[in-house]
């Protein structure tokens, strides 16, 4: 059971899964994987990088498995791995092919599939129309196909995780749920209804999306449903294409983060386009960033009337100043110089206590908000609050030690920013049940959230502040942020405030990349393809952009993209505008000016410098 409040830590109690000599859920501790990017009839080159996951940390290693000849393959793999003393868990994945599952359930120690496929046809987005009796034929299918390889799991020891994608959900299921968290919900619990029928419970469940508020809700409902009907299934977290870099990371530690806040998550995976090992400290960085809550001192409180947890909406607070809260977008407060950015957007307001008046701190505006001279706003403290002040913004400095309380009388105004401050090990927690209590209490008053971090180490930072500002402003209980981090340049700290407010689909600054981790399908060098993409279309702030290795889950990935770069065969791409493909088969080298030729023809391009 959780705790009264629902902002203390505490991880959801769950039933064991057992993968090779791993387990998952219960008591164990949260575990965290990869997936190798070689092709997995390589023995070799598989079995060493697998060698290097393991080696750095992590504690399962996931090999996809197109067909009968991969699933072996795996089992070769490890074998080879034992002759090597390395034990650690393989896990088969597969997509499409029932016969590489029963194939792969008995050399390997879990099995991936996904609900959207394994039963269904590869989907092609056609509105399908189901009679109810025709629906529940369906479902008879299902059941004869998945029965027999539980059975199988069963005999030989096999963990099995079903591991839903937003964009593989089935025609039949987008055809009654559309492609949304609900849909992924109701596709895993077609399969877990079977499962708990037969009495297999060796199973861990993903929900994944490379968009984070979709991810981030469906895990929430799928948590919900199983409560209904009394499962209580590990989970496995990630966000799919998650990308390249500052925001592979900050996109995981975002929606992660949330998730593990609210005890959710038994493993995880963080999903960089980056070589697979990279992606176990960041993962470690995230549980470890997180479990150290364990047992922190109580956070009292509930949520305000008409939340809902499932799916939060930004909270309704007055604006101040055309700037601030409403329907502003959340801002940026930066203790930062205003130089040296390089192309970092500017904050919208900057700490400063050059010019400072009777040695009051100032807020100075940024000078392209107002003609003329930039305006200062003053810092006060509850203590030195000067209502009488003449300035249009009065920030007020306020500790999560202080009771809601004393902000009563200032409720209804409209020139007031609340900056909260938190001390709390917890600090997510924290600030959202000072929030709530606000909200409770009719205060409106808009809210900017400030952390600070003595990190030197980059990703650090972005992962602490990805997980604590993230889970704040994904639950809609910021209507900004103010990082601090003294150690670090300026462009990485005001870079990674603004990349957290994008991941949580707040505000667009940059142009996002949809990028897959890479995996044996990859057609292409992945990690230099992304480079060559950002470099031809970086500028182009107001897009997303999709570069996927292979077509598995590519077109259904990047459903949520403007356009995108698919890798159809060896050498050979494929260009989407949206869930259309325009070209097909474009040789590699000409594909990066395709696709600018496509945004082009679209009315979607500027030139550089002219947005």
């Amino acid at each position: 059971m959780r705790e009264s409040s629902p902002f203390n830590y505490k991880r959801r109690t769950t039933t064991v899964a057992t993968a090779g000599n791993v387990t998952i859920g219960g008591n164990a501790p949260i575990r965290v994987q990869s997936m190798t990017n070689t092709n997995t009839n390589d023995i070799e080159a598989s079995a060493a990088q697998c060698q290097r996951i393991a080696q750095a940390g992590g504690e399962l290693v996931r090999l996809t498995a197109q067909g009968v000849r991969e699933a072996q393959s795996i089992g070769e793999i490890k074998q080879r791995l034992i002759e090597q003393g390395c034990d650690v868990p393989l896990v088969a994945d597969i997509h499409f092919n029932p016969r590489a599952a029963i194939a792969a359930a008995q050399v390997t120690d879990k099995v991936r599939i996904n609900p959207g496929n394994f039963v269904d046809p590869a989907r092609q987005f056609k509105r399908l129309d189901y009679t109810d009796e025709e629906y529940a034929l369906e479902l008879t299918k299902l059941r004869e196909t998945l029965v027999p390889f539980l059975e199988l799991c069963r005999e030989r020891g096999t963990a099995v995780r079903l591991g839903v994608n937003h964009g593989s959900l089935s025609d039949r299921i987008m055809s009654r749920y559309g492609n949304t968290a609900a849909g992924m919900v109701e596709s895993v619990m077609e399969f877990l209804r079977v499962a708990v029928e037969v009495n297999f419970t060796n199973i861990v469940i993903s929900m994944k999306a490379s968009n984070v508020v979709v991810m981030v809700e469906a895990v929430r409902r799928l948590v919900d449903a199983m409560d209904r009907e009394d499962m209580h299934f590990p989970l496995h977290l990630g966000v799919t294409e998650a990308g390249f870099g500052e925001d592979g990371r900050v996109k995981s530690a975002v929606g992660i983060g949330t998730l593990l806040s609210e005890g959710l998550g038994d493993t995880i995976r963080v999903s960089l386009s980056e070589d697979p090992e990279l992606e176990i400290p960041v993962a470690r960085k995230l549980v470890e960033h997180v479990t150290a809550r364990e047992g922190h001192a109580p956070i009292e409180g509930g949520y305000a009337p008409g939340y809902e947890p499932l799916s939060p909406m930004r909270r309704t607070t007055t604006s101040v100043d055309g700037l601030v809260g409403a329907r502003h977008v959340p801002i940026v407060v930066s203790s930062c110089a205003p130089d040296n950015l390089g192309d970092v957007p500017q904050p919208d307001f900057y700490f400063s206590l050059v010019g400072a008046l009777n040695d009051k701190d100032r807020f100075i505006v940024p000078a392209q908000s107002y003609e003329g001279t930039p305006n200062t706003f003053p810092l006060f403290s509850l203590n030195d609050l000067d209502l009488n002040c003449p300035a249009t913004i009065k920030w007020l400095g306020v500790n999560t030690t202080s009771a809601p309380e004393q902000l009563i009388p200032f409720a209804e105004r409209n020139d007031i920013v609340v900056v909260l401050f938190s001390n709390h090990i917890n600090i997510p927690g924290d600030i959202q049940a000072y929030v709530h209590r606000m909200e409770s209490l009719g205060i409106k008053l808009p809210v900017v959230a400030r952390t600070i971090y003595s990190e030197s180490d980059v990703e650090w930072l972005q992962v602490k502040a990805g997980v604590d500002l993230g889970t704040v402003v994904m639950n809609g209980r910021a209507d900004g942020v103010w990082l601090d981090a003294p150690e670090q340049r300026p462009d990485i700290v005001v870079g990674t405030a603004f990349t957290i407010l994008q991941a949580a689909r707040q505000r667009i600054t940059h142009t996002e990349f949809i990028s897959c981790p890479s995996c044996g399908r990859t057609m292409f060098d992945l990690q230099t393809t992304v480079q060559q993409v950002k470099a031809a279309t970086a500028h182009l702030t107001h897009l997303k952009i999709g570069v996927m290795g292979c077509v598995v889950n590519g077109p259904g990935e990047m459903a949520d993209a403007d356009y995108g770069y698919v890798g159809a065969a060896v050498g050979r791409i494929s260009l989407y505008k949206g869930k259309e493909c325009i070209e097909k088969n474009i040789p590699q080298e000409q594909a990066i000016d395709r696709l600018v030729e496509l945004i082009k023809a679209h009315g979607d391009w500027c030139d550089p410098g002219k947005m």
